[in-house]
């Protein structure tokens, strides 16, 4: 196995997950006002909950957990201590989040992170332990509806997928991908036609009963949250098995191979243009949607020509520095 390759389907993985969560992320930076009822903004909102809210973090998160893996076993097949490399890197990870989160409230990268410490111990777990426990976790959680405590299970899946080596044999496990990703289709439509029959005519609090439906529709939408998750993950997973798939949604790659760069750089840009263009608790959530469409646009362009020039993304050259105690160049 060629250790320094990177698995090209993970950074595909990744960059779709990080444009799924900025649509939803840009609603309490903006403070974003609830629409009117029976509006276009209204429809996009529901939309949101069905097909965004919770949907794309869950990949990410899962990713994380496959990282580890990945991480670890190359480290140590090179002759490093990994949990060493990898106790650093999660450091920096936490230090980049705490600063992080001072400008988005609930962000991800903090939480990633003493996850990422409490996961360590699951390295050298059986990966049939890892699959099962990380499965029945997050059936519970999910349940439950709690949100946060479902981050350790999607990883504990991760560091399974990691062992069984997933994503190093896809090629040769296309029609076990077909049959996944179409058991979790029909899950998936079940699970949204469910949630969609308790969506409220009316999110927020206007009345006890108002609120009342709203939550269980959100909880609700957690429950079902990772199979759709599982659906999209599956597609992509699918579609990128066509090289010509592959070759237009190159950009997509080069966003996911700098998605610490371009997930932090999401925050400054839209709380910089909040500023500038006064839009705070002053735009519509389908204004929302043209602005993220807008953000995505650039960083697609401007990760595909940086990587042109340069290994790393700037943020992922910062952190692997602090991870190996060395400076690596930077231009290709």
């Amino acid at each position: 196995m060629d250790f320094d390759k990177r698995i090209d389907t993970l950074d595909y993985l990744r960059g779709f997950a990080l444009m799924g969560i900025i649509f939803v992320n840009i609603i309490p930076m903006l403070s974003v006002p609830l629409p009117a009822p029976h509006t276009v903004n209204a429809s996009y909102l529901r939309f949101l909950y069905l097909f965004v809210e919770g949907r794309f973090y869950t990949i990410f998160t899962f990713l994380f957990g496959v990282g580890f893996h990945v991480f670890i076993t190359r480290a140590d097949a090179k002759g490093r201590n990994g949990y060493v490399l990898f106790l650093r890197r999660i450091i920096a990870l936490f230090i980049i989040g705490y600063v992080h989160v001072q400008f988005l409230p609930g962000e991800a990268l903090t939480v990633y992170a003493v996850c990422g410490l409490l996961i360590i111990p699951f390295y050298k777990v059986k990966k049939s332990v890892n699959l099962v426990c990380g499965t029945a976790m997050l059936i519970v959680m999910g349940i439950f509806s709690f949100k946060l405590f479902m981050v350790l299970p999607l990883m504990l899946l991760g560091i399974a997928a990691g062992q069984f080596h997933v994503f190093e044999q896809l090629a040769k496990n296309r029609n076990q991908i077909v049959i996944f990703t179409s058991i979790m289709l029909v899950l998936s439509i079940i699970g949204l036609i469910y949630q969609y029959h308790y969506a409220p005519s009316v999110f927020g609090n206007v009345s006890d009963a108002n609120f009342q439906e709203t939550q269980r529709f959100l909880k609700i939408g957690m429950t079902v949250g990772p199979i759709v998750s599982a659906f999209y993950a599956g597609l992509m997973i699918w579609l990128l098995q066509f090289p010509l798939v592959q070759k237009l949604l190159s950009p997509l790659k080069s966003y996911g191979r700098m998605a610490l760069t371009n997930y932090v750089s999401q925050t400054a840009i839209i709380l910089f243009t909040g500023k500038v263009l006064h839009l705070f608790n002053n735009i519509t959530y389908v204004q929302s949607l043209y602005l993220c469409l807008s953000l995505l646009g650039v960083q697609l362009i401007f990760s595909q020509v940086w990587l042109r020039f340069f290994r790393f993304g700037p943020l992922e050259w910062m952190w692997r520095i602090v991870t190996y105690f060395e400076i690596p160049p930077l231009r290709k």
